[in-house]
């Protein structure tokens, strides 16, 4: 898979401060490597990855990543956490839940919200089960106690979305998902296959028919 590097160059206009984001793939302009269904840009690699989640493996890496901020979040799941926080905080550490209390289940600000992290690296709403880090939002779906599933970022990783006028989505190749991607290419599932509930949860239905159809036949070119 030839999975193809990227420069982001921003220019601010002193006529209108309008923010202009050009995104280069190499020496050319977007269309190589890159292809738009909708409102949304997408890296080749996105097409062409194999990818099914081994949590057996990995342990639930993506929720423990270091880097010192959590899940990234849309406004209005900033919403949705703080009516779930009631349920799910029965399944959390007291370290989690004494984090949540004097610091806050999120920070940031609009367009920039994210979950809360402890010592700059375990989600403030992960909890273990047999050395695995779980989401408890998504068990408090499971067991019917919240309709909200989880954060989007994390119900489409390794896909990442960047909004830069239109919605940019690539594909973040981590070390901890090496285990994922060797269980992908060994069952023959693509990465657009694997994630098909949150792309239509993001999109809807019509988009997701459009992605899958471009993804195949960059496959077949």
């Amino acid at each position: 898979m030839n999975v193809r590097k990227k420069r982001i160059h921003f220019s601010l206009s002193k006529k209108n401060c309008t923010l202009r984001l050009f995104i280069v793939t190499h020496e050319v302009g977007i269309g190589d490597g890159m292809f738009v269904i909708g409102e949304a840009v997408i890296d080749d690699a996105v097409a062409q990855a194999s990818f099914c989640c081994n949590v057996r493996k990995c342990k639930g890496a993506c929720c423990c990543i270091e880097g010192g901020r959590g899940a990234p979040l849309e406004d209005d799941e900033v919403l949705e956490i703080e009516k779930a926080y009631p349920v799910v905080k029965e399944y959390l550490s007291k370290q989690s839940n004494a984090v949540i209390e004097t610091s806050g289940m999120y920070e940031g600000a609009p367009g920039t919200f994210a979950t809360m992290c402890i010592d700059h690296r375990q989600c403030v709403f992960v909890y273990f089960e047999d050395g695995i880090a779980r989401c408890s939002f998504e068990r408090a779906y499971e067991e019917g106690k919240i309709e909200w599933r989880k954060p989007l970022s994390c119900h489409l990783f390794p896909i990442r979305i960047r909004g830069f006028g239109k919605d940019f989505l690539s594909y973040e190749m981590i070390d901890e998902c090496q285990a994922g991607r060797e269980l992908g290419m060994a069952k023959q599932i693509k990465l657009h296959d694997f994630l098909k509930e949150p792309l239509t949860r993001k999109y809807g239905e019509n988009w997701y028919n459009s992605f899958v159809s471009m993804c195949r036949r960059k496959l077949e070119t």
